[in-house]
């Protein structure tokens, strides 16, 4: 083959696998939380946990994906300050990195986030996004762990088979899907609720912050106790929990749900969900 043939037909393949890399829609559901209630009338400033939601996300875009960011209401999610932490993202020039994409994507914006509501997503339709993925921090504890728009959004991604990554409080979401989960978490809150029936996650593999994490961190809510935690949650709903040593990654993956239990497994996740996902242009050359 002559030069100039074969460089063209090594360009005509390379067009093809461009042309054939399908970038993914991912959904990814923040709280509109900014506050925690805790028992005895208190409470505690939180919001999403800052390298929870950006590492994935940076990883997500950077391998030519695209985002849609969504809260229940629509409102610009709020960042934990104690989540501010460079040992958190494996040093001050990642941390840097990474907060500049924060604030390049104007999510904590009051006037200019680009979040949208769960209404609208399920007006636009469900089917349209490809994974989804919920970070923690404290403020899933407040909303999604209960909120029925939640619930139907979830209960779709579990029927399609979708990916569905969730990570430290993250996994509490899943609660949502259940019949009647508001009522099934005032009554874990209020110390009873016997275990639930009909769960759609029932028997899946799965792990969450664990209590031992949530004991060792209680300093963070200032003599505050939460009235519920997030495994004991899903224990209660049918979960099959499993956890690591304290603060150290772990995750889980059960068909079409990816788990991780703390903030140090955020990347694991993230390299879990991307490895369900059609490779991209990007991707491939990575």
């Amino acid at each position: 083959m002559k030069p100039f043939i074969r460089t063209a037909a090594a360009a005509a393949v390379l067009a093809l696998s461009a042309a054939g890399a399908q970038a993914a829609n991912v959904l990814v559901v923040l709280s509109d939380a900014s506050r925690l209630e805790l028992r005895d009338q208190r409470s505690y400033d939180t919001g999403f946990y800052a390298n929870e939601l950006m590492q994935p996300v940076k990883k997500l875009l950077d391998a030519g994906h695209t985002i849609t960011f969504a809260t229940p209401l629509g409102k610009a999610p709020s960042v934990d300050r104690n989540s501010l932490d460079a040992s958190l993202f494996g040093g001050e020039v990642a941390m840097k990195e990474h907060i500049a994409l924060l604030d390049k994507l104007k999510l904590t914006s009051v006037s200019a986030s680009p979040v949208v509501s769960l209404a609208r997503v399920e007006q636009g339709g469900y089917a349209q996004f490809d994974a989804v993925y919920i970070p923690g921090g404290h403020a899933p504890m407040q909303d999604l762990i209960r909120s029925p728009a939640v619930g139907r959004l979830l209960s779709y991604f579990h029927n399609a088979a979708k990916p569905t990554a969730l990570v430290c409080h993250g996994p509490a979401a899943l609660v949502a899907t259940l019949d009647q989960p508001e009522a099934f978490v005032a009554k874990l809150e209020a110390g009873g609720a016997t275990p639930a029936k009909g769960w759609i996650y029932a028997g899946y593999r799965m792990t969450v912050i664990s209590n031992a994490e949530e004991e060792a961190g209680k300093g963070y809510l200032n003599g505050g106790v939460m009235k519920l935690t997030p495994q004991t949650a899903l224990e209660r709903a049918g979960g099959k929990y499993s956890s690591g040593p304290n603060w150290a990654a772990h995750t889980v993956a059960d068909r079409e749900l990816i788990t991780g239990q703390n903030p140090a497994s955020a990347v694991a996740v993230a390299d879990l969900l991307l490895a369900r996902l059609p490779a991209t242009a990007l991707s491939s050359t990575k």
